[in-house]
């Protein structure tokens, strides 16, 4: 696990843990860094890996040898089941703190975030106070995200590198997949396999991204994770009229949802528009047995709103949609089943809207391919 904090002055980047409150056996070191934003100069970034560690199991830490605040996680199970909380474009707002508080009472292994974070939107100070706001949930389970457009924050001229906040505070296991950048990543958790896409780098056939990809998908061993997961952040599948005719979902889907049918990857998640659809499996605009379910969770309660516009459903294709705040559960019960339920904030209530059981294509004697 990599557990990353913030110091407003120069601290050591120590971790110190154990499996009981207030012992802690074992220590390790990471690396420090900030940046720069215009005239904002961010705090320490520390970035600690600890471990190995034991699967399903409880550890307490403390960052900077800091007495006063103590934390605790719990590990992923080595094997399903799993649960994962799927939430995307989160934001800071009122909304917001009502999906987190529903998200606590899930008792969830891991979150998984299609994209869309803080919302700061070139105001550094509004990374600091996402942080914050998330640190309670972040603190105990992994949280695993892509980037969106809001995490871009590129100036012309003035600030012309992408990404700078994201990259330097969300820093996730990318080298350990292969991968050259922290924008696309992929992990195995307990039966799954997870891959984490960038709509907003490079996509085409040429790029690393796509070899990347190409690569990734190929050394998929689906006796060891029969489940595939991928996330994007502007969907290629979307009913909504909001983000309709987009690049980054448009020649995205254009240049990769062939690889991902090929690989018989079973979701994929995305986010940016900021409501609620599930769609059936389907393959190139068709509905196809042995193609992703597509889910759009862009719903976590941003500051821009929801996207209440609907165009004509494409029948046969869009299952279910609605416009609300809320987030999603995916529970993987083993290496055929799965169910998905996705809990509208309805009144401050956390209300199941959507459920469906999911068997995995690899399980499907006509998907083998």
């Amino acid at each position: 696990m990599r557990i990353s904090w913030i110091t407003q002055s120069s601290a050591p980047s120590v971790v110190e843990y154990g499996t009981s409150a207030g012992a802690y056996t074992e220590s390790a070191t990471g690396t420090s860094s900030s940046y720069r934003y215009l005239v904002y100069k961010s705090g320490q970034i520390h970035h600690v890996v600890i471990g190995p560690l034991d699967p399903n199991t409880a550890y307490y830490y403390r960052c900077s040898s800091d007495s006063t605040r103590q934390f605790s996680l719990k590990t992923p199970p080595a094997h399903l089941p799993i649960k994962f909380t799927v939430v995307g474009d989160l934001g800071q707002t009122g909304w917001t703190n009502s999906t987190l508080q529903h998200i606590a009472q899930s008792n969830y292994d891991m979150l998984l975030l299609p994209g869309d974070l803080a919302y700061a939107d070139f105001v550094q100070p509004l990374w600091d106070s996402f942080g914050r706001l998330v640190e309670p949930l972040a603190s105990q389970r992994p949280w695993m995200v892509t980037q969106g457009n809001h995490e871009v924050e590129k100036i012309p001229i003035i600030h012309s590198t992408p990404f700078t906040a994201y990259n330097a505070r969300w820093r996730m296991p990318f080298e350990e997949s292969g991968s050259t950048s922290n924008l696309y990543y992929s992990f195995d958790v307990a039966g799954v396999h997870i891959i984490m896409l960038g709509s907003y780098t490079d996509f085409d056939p040429d790029s690393d991204q796509f070899k990347w990809l190409q690569g990734d998908l190929g050394n998929i061993d689906r006796g060891k994770t029969p489940w595939i997961v991928a996330l994007i952040h502007a969907p290629w599948y979307n009913t909504n009229t909001d983000h309709q005719g987009e690049p980054e979902s448009d020649l995205m889907k254009q240049h990769m949802e062939v690889l991902l049918y090929k690989a018989r990857v079973d979701i994929v998640f995305a986010g940016h528009v900021h409501a609620y659809e599930r769609f059936t499996r389907v393959y190139n605009g068709q509905a196809d047995n042995c193609g992703p379910i597509h889910i759009t969770i862009g719903d976590g309660g941003n500051r821009e709103g929801l996207a209440k516009r609907y165009m004509d459903p494409i029948a046969g294709i869009s299952v279910f949609r609605e416009a609300s705040f809320g987030h999603g559960q995916l529970e993987v019960v083993n290496a055929t089943d799965a169910v998905w339920t996705w809990h509208r904030n309805d009144d401050d209530v956390s209300v199941v809207s959507d459920t469906v059981w999911l068997r995995s294509l690899s399980s499907n004697p006509a998907c083998k391919s």
